[in-house]
């Protein structure tokens, strides 16, 4: 039986296979960046669909400024939850997935 993390990771799988847009870029390489993009999830719904278009997740680590930039090397990822665990975000995701809000 799958449990409430894999069931959320398998609905995200399915929306970004199934094409949902998401905001890729720009990335957050700076503060105000963050804050942007932080401001934005805090305004949204909260929702699953918003959380993956606003932290623009793709289902493949995205080259940026030559890192790659993958869910598993990033600071807000628990290995062995497979979640991420920046507050705004907060969502089970894959370790080869990757949102603009990556921070090493």
């Amino acid at each position: 039986m799958a449990d409430s993390d894999d069931i959320i990771r398998n609905e995200a799988e399915s929306l970004l296979k199934g094409g949902l847009k998401t905001a890729v870029y720009p990335r957050a390489d700076d503060q105000n960046m963050v804050i942007k993009i932080t401001d934005a999830l805090k305004a949204s719904d909260g929702s699953l669909e918003q959380r993956l278009i606003i932290g623009g997740f793709t289902l493949e680590p995205v080259e940026y400024e030559e890192i790659e930039q993958a869910c598993e090397t990033c600071m807000y990822y628990l290995v062995h939850r497979r979640y991420c665990e920046l507050p705004e975000l907060d969502l089970p995701v894959e370790a080869e997935w990757s949102c603009n809000l990556w921070r090493i």
